[in-house]
């Protein structure tokens, strides 16, 4: 029995509660126990097999298919009122059909009243967000005459008072009218997604329908649902099929590439793994920062995890590489680092809805890192006035009670980047959500400079010796970023290239710094400095020749 059911059965029994709002991962395959044996069905079939086996009438309504009798057929026929609803077809238009499944469940509460029967009734809204939508804006009155209604079989005491269960399916609270979600007198069930034990058991009920794919893991299936974490249950049951069909084996070599396809593909785009080959070892200069991190990183695997910070602030100049050190991160931390896509939406309710489903496969994938660029744009704000109604102001809250939820502290690790801490609210950012806050600063010497771009021209195959720093000394760019110093690389390379006649990868790079024009003006880059260096949590992340302008900056 998985724990959302355990949990939904002991209100019921206790008769805290007869409604149900079960949201998360709604649309997964589970086990269905039944009859001393088990088979994977939907959470619908569940619901009927498992926990409603003693129920006189189920009944189940969708958009789609209308009300439909699941269970009792023999009872729900002899309701009275069932000739005068359009010539005894059963309504599918959402207002009528509850307003028909309303007067059905006060039909059964009058018969256990006049002590003639007493009937165990339940309901099951599929995709409830449909039949009643959240509103944005002025007061929808119909839909929330329809939320008013299935609110009220769970307050109306002629219906609670008697043997009446309902559930209401949706994937995301915040898709759902508000009339239904702050109901007090529901009970909202969370589904998560599978945890690897569970991802387990199915992997085993099902390897007798997919041999071939399973020939590896059939002995330890397990072992695959450990590597699967975070894919859905219904995801992994494609594949194999897919796998079946093709006669080939999953091989341990394909699970990563695996576990990345099933998981971007069930989050719809809002989310990638980021997959380097760099490490820490990768980044120039940042002895402290890179000892800081390899710390962490080694507490982490030896699963101490009190000391871990809950999240880490990536700060500095437009171009000071602060997506770099996530693929440095990404390669050295052995975990998948996620990376969020643009979550935001046009349609009511849905980017609320993307971030729900976003933090769900956060905490199914166990631990992981999660990096959020132009963190001032993505977050949110507290107040975010009535533009856009609202909606950035609920993208901070959701953010916020994410961020600081301790028990994911060592399992989920917040890595936000910004050239604009300043715009992030500082909520989002103080000790508790974000602990450690790192500046990225461009180059502070011609030294640094010239080792910065002689390493990137490197790279392109373009060799400047050792010896040509003192030729190019006098021409290298004050305050060089990264960013910078890559696009000069490729033009000192096409010059190479390019050249009439041979030319010296020294005489190249002179030529290409006599016209060099910074790509970001030298007051933004300063601004941008003098603001990382105020958000640095620790004074050994500051380079030496910048603690001065700390000074100055505060």
């Amino acid at each position: 029995m998985p724990q959302w059911a355990a949990d939904l059965i002991a209100l019921y029994q206790a008769e805290t509660t007869n409604q149900f709002i079960l949201h998360g991962n709604v649309a997964d395959r589970v086990i269905i126990p039944h009859d001393g044996k088990r088979s994977i069905g939907e959470i619908p079939d569940f619901l009927l097999r498992v926990l409603m086996p003693r129920f006189d009438v189920v009944l189940t309504f969708d958009v789609g298919n209308g009300i439909r009798v699941e269970k009792g057929n023999e009872i729900f026929s002899q309701w009275p009122a069932i000739k005068e609803l359009n010539g005894g077809a059963l309504p599918r238009a959402p207002r009528q059909a509850i307003e028909a499944l309303t007067i059905f469940f006060r039909y059964i509460a009058n018969l256990a009243r006049l002590q003639r029967r007493k009937y165990q009734v339940g309901c099951i809204v599929k995709s409830a967000s449909l039949v009643a939508p959240a509103t944005q804006g002025g007061l929808n009155y119909d839909l929330a005459a329809l939320a008013s209604l299935m609110r009220d079989w769970s307050t109306d005491s002629m219906l609670t008072e008697h043997s009446l269960a309902t559930f209401l399916i949706t994937e995301n609270l915040n898709d759902l009218h508000p009339l239904l979600v702050n109901n007090t007198r529901a009970a909202q069930i969370k589904i998560n997604l599978p945890s690897p034990a569970a991802l387990g058991d199915a992997i085993a009920l099902m390897k007798g329908d997919f041999p071939t794919a399973l020939a590896e893991f059939a002995p330890q299936p397990e072992s695959l649902a450990g590597q699967l974490a975070g894919a859905s249950v219904s995801a992994v049951e494609a594949m194999l099929k897919t796998n079946e069909y093709k006669k080939a084996a999953i091989t341990p070599g394909d699970v990563v590439a695996l576990k990345k396809q099933l998981v971007e593909k069930e989050c719809n785009g809002l989310i990638e793994f980021i997959e380097s080959k760099k490490s820490l070892d990768d980044l120039e200069g940042q002895d402290a920062v890179k000892a800081w991190l390899t710390q962490d990183f080694a507490l982490w695997r030896q699963n101490d995890l009190a000391a871990l910070p809950m999240g880490y602030l990536l700060c500095g100049p437009v171009g000071t590489g602060k997506t770099y050190m996530v693929e440095c991160l990404a390669g050295s931390a052995g975990v998948p680092v996620v990376k969020l896509k643009n979550f935001r939406d046009k349609w009511v309710g849905s980017t609320e809805g993307n971030l729900e489903k976003i933090f769900r496969l956060l905490v199914a994938l166990g631990r992981c890192f999660v990096f959020v660029d132009e963190a001032d744009q993505s977050l949110g704000k507290r107040d975010s006035g009535s533009g856009d109604s609202g909606l950035s102001g609920r993208v901070y809250g959701m953010f916020a009670e994410m961020m600081s939820n301790t028990a994911n502290r060592g399992r989920i690790v917040w890595v936000l980047a910004s050239s604009r801490p300043d715009l992030i609210e500082v909520d989002l950012k103080r000790p508790g959500r974000i602990d450690v806050k790192i500046p990225l600063l461009p180059t502070s010497t011609p030294r640094e400079g010239f080792n910065l771009m002689r390493a990137l021209c490197k790279r392109k195959g373009v060799l400047i010796p050792e010896e040509g720093f003192a030729e190019l000394e006098p021409m290298i760019p004050h305050l060089l970023t990264p960013g910078a110093a890559e696009t000069l690389a490729v033009k000192i390379y096409r010059t190479v290239r390019t050249a009439t006649a041979t030319l010296s990868a020294v005489d190249a790079a002179k030529a290409c710094l006599e016209d060099y024009q910074s790509p970001v003006a030298r007051e933004i880059i300063d601004f941008q400095i003098d603001i990382a260096l105020r958000e640095a949590s620790d004074i050994d992340f500051i380079p030496p020749a910048f603690r001065d302008r700390l000074t100055a900056a505060r």
